[in-house]
């Protein structure tokens, strides 16, 4: 495995997907491989956060990988050909997908992650307002809640703050509510502020 002083050497300190110079960062490409191939690029944090499903795919950043398709490292070609499948109803990904060659285990790998069978949507925790919620922010219970396992009644009108995003389930949220961290629908709630 490389290290980051030698991926910022291969790359020029520039992202390997779109060339941006500003906030680079180590990006693993997995699953790993079974062939002993650098599983690691360097990517700025537009390119991360969109790879990562944190922000929508925007479709005029990714024109770059009709470049980055052609790199010699095996881990740019395959994040390039995941990203191409996942803009596929662009017809400019389409045909460079057409383009673009990988031999049978490097296919196999740009596979085994299942990501370029998802569409560019990306699911974000939002309130019932369809306000995006981020980790960290302040929300209102609009409906007083019963707490499972616990003799606490949550209000409506009660304000949590610093809520922490529940990973894999975008409908749920962490909070505290006298003193007791609890799972909270994303569907009672509404952002503070909002």
């Amino acid at each position: 495995m490389m290290t980051e002083a030698q991926l910022r050497e291969r790359s020029g300190n520039k992202c390997e997907l779109c060339g941006s110079e500003s906030s680079t960062g180590v990006y693993d490409v997995l699953p790993e491989p079974a062939a002993k191939v650098d599983n690691q690029i360097l990517v700025c944090g537009k390119c991360k956060a969109q790879l990562e499903k944190k922000e929508e795919l925007d479709s005029k950043h990714w024109s770059c990988l009709t470049t980055s398709m052609w790199s010699e490292v095996p881990a740019v070609q395959v994040v390039s050909w995941r990203l191409l499948n996942r803009l596929k109803q662009e017809s400019w990904a389409m045909e460079h997908l057409d383009m673009m060659y990988l031999d049978d285990d490097m296919l196999a790998w740009a596979k085994a992650s299942g990501d370029h069978e998802n569409d560019s949507a990306v699911e974000f925790h939002r309130d019932c307002n369809g306000a995006i919620l981020q980790e960290g922010d302040a929300v209102v219970l609009t409906k007083s809640l019963d707490v499972k396992g616990s003799t606490l009644n949550a209000k409506m009108g009660t304000v949590v703050k610093n809520i922490r995003l529940v990973e894999n389930n975008t409908e749920q949220i962490e909070g505290k509510i006298e003193g007791q961290t609890i799972v909270i629908l994303t569907k009672y709630v509404r952002k503070q502020g909002a």
